[in-house]
């Protein structure tokens, strides 16, 4: 099997990378090529042979120069972030949307049909919403890199019902402990208040402790692209976007998860800052689904938000909290 991996640079895309080489196996078959792409240089993990080429795809002939090695599986996570698609007009529709676009088209060209795995999002979705979520919830979102990414989703349906790919969309929960340093997602202080004062540093807090959110650890995150590649698309049917089960949580209630698994000294280094605008936006974002159809698939989530403040502590720290 050849696997190309889009995105191969970020975090989850080199979490998949490293967990795809050390396997050496994918949906049950051998894979023989591992590619990794991306605007930069990826790290290039150990085991498999593995290729690495960089570019931008959503620039004229790159889609059709990387599909040309005929990948059997597809992992699509090549975009920009929420807070930077919305700052940026023009390069959010180029690269969020335009990207998939060449995507589809290269790979309608080449005649190979191969599994692709789309990286959604719950951006998918905005305000006014009901308790839960549930799947038959129609999309409009309040945001350009939601409307980017809704966009996206239903070409990959119509790509695939005409026969190009066999496409399914994950919208992934907002990925929660990030490791690394802060991105310019809007969401990005859900990760900053965890992570940080378990580095032993002081993280602000922009939005009141109220503010509810659908987290899933990048464990699930990877778990839910390795269940998608496995999957029997004829039983997910025409609807190939689905949305991953994840935990609601208040800000508060991490605030008490950090306190719990870290204590009360870490649980002290977040500063309260309000953002005025900022809270603006979050007020427009999803609070909590209802995932009966991702559930009935198989997909599985964290338990709970001390599990995903754990399980970045274990994968991140060494089981170790400054």
């Amino acid at each position: 099997m050849n696997v190309l991996i889009l995105g191969a640079s970020g975090m989850i895309g080199g979490k998949l990378a490293r967990r795809l080489a050390g396997d050496g196996s994918l949906a049950g078959k051998a894979i023989s090529q591992l590619v990794l792409h991306d605007i930069v240089p990826c790290d290039v993990p150990a085991g498999i042979p593995v290729s690495r080429c960089a570019g931008d795809l959503s620039r004229a002939g790159e889609a059709k120069r990387i599909v040309a090695a005929r990948p059997d599986m597809i992992f699509h996570l090549a975009a920009i972030v929420s807070g930077e698609a919305e700052q940026d007009f023009d390069k959010g529709y180029r690269i969020n949307m335009d990207g998939t676009r060449a995507l589809l088209e290269a790979i309608r060209a080449a005649g190979t049909r191969p599994r692709l795995v789309f990286a959604s999002s719950i951006a998918a979705f905005g305000a006014p919403f009901p308790e839960a979520i549930d799947d038959c919830f129609f999309n409009t979102p309040l945001t350009s890199y939601g409307t980017q990414k809704t966009i996206s989703e239903l070409l990959i349906s119509d790509y695939s019902r005409k026969g190009f790919v066999d496409g399914i969309s994950v919208r992934l929960p907002t990925i929660c402990v990030r490791p690394g340093k802060p991105n310019r997602a809007a969401s990005g202080f859900f990760s900053n208040i965890i992570r940080e004062p378990l580095a032993g540093h002081e993280a602000v807090l922009p939005v009141s402790d109220g503010v509810k959110h659908w987290f899933a650890s990048p464990r699930a995150a990877l778990g839910f692209l390795l269940h998608a590649a496995s999957l029997d698309l004829a039983a997910v049917g025409p609807r190939r976007a689905i949305t991953m089960p994840g935990v609601a949580a208040t800000v508060g209630e991490q605030i008490a998860a950090l306190r719990k698994v870290a204590g009360d000294a870490v649980a002290r280094r977040i500063r309260r800052q309000p953002d005025p605008v900022l809270e603006g936006i979050v007020a427009g974002w999803p609070r909590n689904f209802s995932p009966k159809r991702a559930l009935e698939l198989g997909f599985t989530a964290d338990r709970n938000f001390e599990e995903i403040i754990r399980i970045h502590i274990d994968d991140e720290l060494d089981g170790r909290v400054v």
